[in-house]
């Protein structure tokens, strides 16, 4: 009997994508039966421990074409046959009309080998992103006739054209998302709105435990015990890390304080560079990217989370960025931006403070305010944990989420045992 979902991933695993990995658990352990298909080969050097606990099997699909020309060859062939093979292409070349380029080839490609690798027990296509993966599901799902829907987080939203998500939209069974803002685009383009849903998708809170320790009472006048400072993400342009150093070198000397970055990504270098140039770099320390139960440690030993989001030029923003969720839970305060999906959880003034993005002097002074007052610091830190554990447990957005595949026609493992 089919009852597995292919659930199609641009990368796995990944650490920047914990949510992701959380949500495949959850649904394993809800009773689904998982296939994961990743478009890319994993680069991190580490996994977190969720990854080790996911069962289900991974295959990978040709992430450059040419490096597997005879793969995709025998994909062609054998997709050509099916009787969706026709729409595909007519799909593929009015696509190919406003977007003509090699990812688009590529993405073309590497669903006739989905299509033609699938597993017999495929009931029902499943990706992560509207964007690309959802390309490689849209084209694979007219090929085989096998349903599918998606997860739509940020960037994939915000940087697709409305042409690109309106066809997915008609086509796609439904759409789940994260954030309200998001929820409320797409529902402006899809043809039946209530086929758009919202589910935030909440902390497995078995891993992040209340912390046992109350947070240190510090207020930068000591040297020997300065207020730290925390932020995980990647070094990408819509994280704000830039206007984040500019807010530092702000501070009034006299404070002390230290601040560390846990992620990778492309503008470290640069960063490093510009807190160089601006004297900062004995406050600041770079960790890398690194796994779950290590981000946790540090969580505990902050006492303040910044993460100065923005749109990036080309239109990419965060939904809202799960290591805030991570972070209230240890009762630590956030200071971010009134981007995206970010108010939704953080109350500028209750759980946290809200600058405008892009203002580096607004950031540096929201800053500097709590680093001088802990006792400010610890309301927010518990306002916030307590707003996480009562809305953001994701046993709510599993249950959501598994409804959904259970009305697709998707069975439980329980159901046929």
């Amino acid at each position: 009997m089919r009852n597995t979902i292919a659930v199609v991933l641009k990368g796995y695993p990944r650490l920047s994508e914990t949510f992701i990995a959380q949500e495949l658990l959850g649904l394993e352990n809800a009773g689904f039966t998982l296939h994961l298909i990743s478009m890319r080969h994993p680069t991190d050097k580490h996994t977190h421990p969720v990854h080790d606990e996911i069962s289900a099997p991974v295959s990978y699909l040709p992430e450059y074409l040419h490096d597997e020309s005879l793969r995709v060859l025998k994909g062609w062939w054998k997709s050509r046959k099916q009787p969706g093979y026709a729409a595909a292409r007519k799909q593929f070349l009015k696509d190919l009309k406003r977007d003509f380029s090699r990812n688009r080839f590529r993405r073309f490609g590497q669903a006739l080998v989905m299509a033609a690798e699938l597993p017999a027990d495929i009931a029902h296509l499943h990706a992560h992103f509207l964007h690309t993966p959802a390309s490689v599901t849209f084209y694979a799902s007219l090929i085989t006739g096998l349903s599918y829907t998606c997860s739509a987080h940020a960037k994939d939203i915000w940087t697709s054209s409305d042409e690109d998500l309106k066809d997915k939209l008609k086509t796609a069974k439904w759409v789940v998302t994260c954030t309200k803002n998001g929820w409320k685009h797409l529902q402006s383009l899809a043809r039946d709105p209530s086929r758009i849903h919202l589910s935030y998708h909440g902390l497995d809170l078995s891993r992040f435990d209340s912390p046992d320790e109350v947070h240190k009472a510090n207020d930068g006048s000591s040297a020997e015990a300065p207020v730290v400072m925390v932020t995980v993400s990647r070094a990408v342009e819509k994280k704000g890390l830039d206007v984040l150093v500019e807010a530092f070198a702000k501070l009034p000397k006299s404070l002390n304080w230290k601040w560390v970055h846990i992620g990778a990504g492309d503008l470290v270098k640069d960063l490093k560079q510009q807190a160089q140039k601006l004297g900062l770099q004995d406050h600041l320390e770079w960790r890398g990217a690194l796994p779950q139960t290590d981000v946790l440690a540090q969580y505990r030993k902050s006492d303040l989370f910044v993460l100065p989001c923005r749109i990036a030029r080309n239109g990419d923003r965060d939904g809202l960025p799960n290591v805030i969720v991570e972070a209230q839970s240890q009762s630590i305060p956030v200071i971010s931006t009134t981007v995206s999906g970010v108010p939704e959880l953080v109350d500028d003034g209750e759980n946290g403070l809200l600058v405008e993005q892009n203002n580096s002097r607004q950031l540096s002074q929201a800053i500097e305010t709590l680093l001088r007052d802990p006792a400010l610091r610890q309301k927010m830190g518990q306002a916030g944990e307590k707003r996480v554990r009562a809305d953001f447990n994701h046993i709510t957005s599993i249950g959501y989420l598994g409804n959904l595949f259970e009305q697709q026609g998707v069975v439980k493992k329980g159901a046929i045992d």
